[in-house]
């Protein structure tokens, strides 16, 4: 099954390690204060571990909150290292990360 996180709405990517123990309260407040986004807004926030082989993604869909869990079995995800930092995704930078690739251009 293929979900397109890109078709939900604008889609976050919080850099840096996330504690991949955080649930729907800790990752909505850690939006909300670290980063002066709102959680509420119908906007995707993506969250990595320090591992790279999983995420989590939170989603309100306007009645509750949606929290996916992906762990792939085989290669890990490029994620952005910026520690305390939120990047706004293009729907094919948020493809080319659910295949592995780097979404930041190489020169």
């Amino acid at each position: 099954m293929t979900i397109h996180l890109s078709s939900l709405g604008q889609v976050y990517l919080v850099c840096g390690k996330t504690d991949m123990r955080q649930g729907i309260d800790s990752l909505a407040y850690l939006v909300k204060t670290h980063f002066e986004l709102d959680s509420f807004s119908g906007q995707v926030f993506l969250f990595c571990g320090g591992r790279k082989d999983r995420f989590k993604v939170l989603y309100w869909d306007g009645q509750g909150f949606w929290l996916l869990y992906k762990r792939f079995e085989n290669g890990k995800l490029t994620w952005l290292s910026t520690e305390k930092d939120v990047k706004a995704l293009a729907p094919e930078q948020v493809d080319w990360l659910m295949k592995g690739f780097s979404i930041t251009p190489k020169i």
